[in-house]
């Protein structure tokens, strides 16, 4: 089936998001140690074949790649891409780039050893979609691993932040961060996959000298927080939201006033496909 219109709409949309601000820089300034740490728990190693679900500038593909599988990095915007190849090519690193929809991947059943996504298919808006793709293309013995950010952590947090001057969502869609919760996985995997790990861990943010450029480092470079701050804009709002965000750092500010520390909780699942 074509898809609707409504859907090239909404997928054109969020390219946009993705594509706005500066989202490779947040992944140099604080996101990498994310992808090696899901590579180590999928136990990725030499003649793998890999599939990196919406990969984004290749956080966990390169390592994979590094270890010696052999790797295919998708993604829904190309400008994340283009930044993945150049990080590739600088490390000396060969894998594929493909542009994809995670809910509608064009790749064929059972192709891949492992299947693995680090904070990015849980962006995709129809959960249910994601979740029968990622098991559609990983063949029967098969690794799927997911890194997210859980409903409890920060980023749990600064959607509900942020919801409520954000554009409102698509229909059926849900929340990013329940791809962090046990409990959600159970309900969009059943039995299609066996989760051996179901870890919760803490990335340790102290990259911003005071809590208040961690906001400003995400209105200028996280493209969910950019939209959501052009909405408030659109309905005069601008200096509410602002206000919520700044509080929103001291909020969850772990360190001191002039020397700022955030703990980000994400959850590691990797399970076998059944």
């Amino acid at each position: 089936m074509s898809p609707t219109t409504p859907d090239v709409e909404l997928k054109a949309r969020h390219r946009a998001m993705w594509a706005s601000g500066d989202y490779p820089s947040m992944v140099e300034t604080f996101l990498l140690p994310l992808g090696p740490r899901l590579v180590e728990a999928c136990d990725i190693g030499p003649g793998m074949r890999v599939l990196d679900v919406a990969a984004g500038t290749g956080n966990a593909s390169i390592p994979a790649a590094e270890a010696g599988a052999t790797v295919t990095a998708s993604d829904l915007t190309p400008e994340l891409l283009e930044a993945g190849r150049a990080r590739a090519e600088a490390v000396g690193v060969e894998l594929d780039w493909v542009e994809a929809d995670a809910e509608t991947l064009p790749f064929g059943d059972e192709s891949f050893d492992v299947v693995m996504s680090s904070i990015g298919a849980m962006f995709a808006p129809h959960h249910r979609a994601v979740a029968g793709e990622l098991v559609r293309v990983c063949r029967p013995g098969g690794t799927i691993g997911l890194l997210s950010w859980t409903p409890e952590g920060m980023i749990g947090a600064l959607f509900r932040t942020m919801g409520p001057f954000a554009p409102p969502p698509p229909p059926g869609a849900q929340p990013p961060p329940l791809w962090g919760s046990e409990a959600h996985l159970g309900e969009l995997f059943g039995d299609r996959v066996d989760f051996r790990t179901l870890e919760r861990d803490v990335l340790e943010i102290t990259a911003f000298e005071r809590p208040g450029d961690y906001a400003e480092h995400f209105k200028k470079r996280y493209g969910p927080t950019i939209a959501a701050q052009a909405n408030a804009r659109r309905n005069e709002r601008e200096a509410e939201f602002e206000d919520a965000l700044n509080r929103f750092s001291d909020e969850w500010n772990r360190g001191t006033s002039d020397r700022a520390r955030f703990e980000k909780e994400y959850l590691v699942a990797v399970g076998t496909r059944t």
